[in-house]
């Protein structure tokens, strides 16, 4: 019965949200702070309405086809030609602030969580390196920020939880093996395995999705309702193949969304058309869960050296090596300053790969026994990170817009 309340509730905060939604965004409250606020007062913590457990399969079945959409619409929308023409800035977050994030969050965490094992404090720091450009909408909507400073928030985005995945998939397997010296290598195959079968069929299906939908166009044999609905059927054949024959289904869905967006710009404009609708909705309602069941389950397990590295990992622990790896860049000639080196470090939110992610996680590990820490720094992370960057999207943009609209 409880999850039929939760179903109930999803479609009344819909309703309520669809309705004020314009006007909660005067004040700067987003969608992701009003489903996840909601969640969390239906759940134990709040009027206790519904008591959903964190790996429950109606839960993990949302996080699944979230995740799937997400990567799938995240890499279909990055037009690898646009991002030839100008690829300095995100290529550096990216190949070189994206590791240096990773490696100072695991040293960190080692520091703050000294009794964790290793391999746990380095998947925390995994878990919570994709960056949630939803958080700070309007920081990629609003055209007074520069198109270039936009465009590598938005890209930096949309590829760190693609090139992240892979290595989370490898500490996993690294942990539920047993690893427990470097000698033991049973972990390689299976990584191996998952990767490469998942890549290979994903770019498959996704190449030839894309070309059959363009046949099939030209020929019209397609009606124009339709082709928004073959992109997620593409993400979802893609998804279950791959793991019917031993590779990783996200990984195919992150590459069929990938060779599908850039095998036809009417196939990305269609996919584009999904992920502002139905793709956010489905995103929403993943941070409505996180409120319900998530926050709840990990509460318990708040502390203060949780609170410190949650802190920590949207100030210093992003910010300083995104800083560092975009230093002595130029865009337009011009060398970016301090503050525009700021504004982009800052906004790296931590949102719904995150969530989804340790999701993904709690079902392959099959208990969160052990990794109530791990858990519990991803929870403080993102529910800051909602309101930090929530609040502060659009001031922020205004401020920074006005200054540099005509510098870069």
């Amino acid at each position: 019965m409880s999850e039929h309340i939760v179903i109930l509730t999803i479609a009344l905060v819909v309703l309520f949200y669809g309705y004020i939604s314009k006007a909660l965004a005067n004040f700067n409250i987003s969608g992701p702070m009003v489903f996840t606020g909601l969640g969390l007062l239906i759940s134990p913590l709040g009027l206790d309405v519904s008591d959903v457990n964190i790996d429950a399969e109606f839960v993990t079945l949302i996080a699944e086809i979230a995740l799937v959409l997400v990567l799938f619409s995240d890499a279909a929308l990055l037009d690898l030609k646009l991002l030839r023409q100008s690829w300095q800035l995100p290529t550096r977050l990216l190949l070189l602030g994206l590791p240096l994030m990773i490696v100072f969050g695991t040293i960190v965490a080692q520091f703050i969580f000294p009794t964790e094992p290793t391999l746990h404090l380095l998947l925390l720091a995994l878990l919570l390196a994709p960056t949630d450009a939803a958080l700070g909408k309007a920081v990629v909507t609003d055209t007074q920020v520069p198109k270039t400073i936009r465009s590598t928030i938005n890209v930096e985005s949309g590829l760190n939880d693609g090139i992240v995945f892979p290595v989370v998939i490898t500490v996993v397997a690294m942990i539920t093996s047993g690893l427990t010296n470097a000698a033991d290598t049973s972990w390689i195959g299976f990584v191996i395995k998952q990767v490469g079968f998942g890549a290979l069929v994903g770019a498959g299906i996704g190449y030839a999705g894309a070309k059959l939908s363009l046949l099939s166009v030209n020929k019209s044999w397609m009606t124009e309702n339709y082709q928004n609905l073959i992109p997620i059927a593409l993400a979802i054949i893609a998804f279950y193949l791959a793991e019917a024959i031993g590779g990783n289904g996200f990984i195919a869905a992150f590459f069929a969304g990938l060779y599908a967006g850039n095998t036809s710009s009417k196939t990305r404009e269609h996919i584009e058309d999904f992920a502002e609708s139905e793709g956010e909705l489905l995103v929403l309602i993943s941070f409505f869960v996180f409120g319900v069941a998530f926050i709840p389950a990990l509460y318990d397990y708040v502390t203060f050296e949780v609170c410190v590295y949650a802190i920590l990992s949207l100030t210093l622990i992003r910010m300083i090596p995104a800083m560092f790896c975009l230093l002595g860049v130029k865009v337009n000639g011009v060398r970016i300053d301090i503050s525009t080196m700021g504004f982009i470090a800052w906004f790296g939110p931590r949102g719904i790969a995150s969530i989804l992610y340790a999701l993904i996680v709690t079902k392959e590990i099959g208990t969160i026994e052990g990794f109530e820490t791990v858990y519990a720094v991803v929870m403080v992370t993102v529910v800051l990170s909602i309101i930090a960057h929530g609040l502060s999207a659009q001031p922020l943009a205004n401020r920074y817009g006005n200054k540099h609209k005509k510098v870069l």
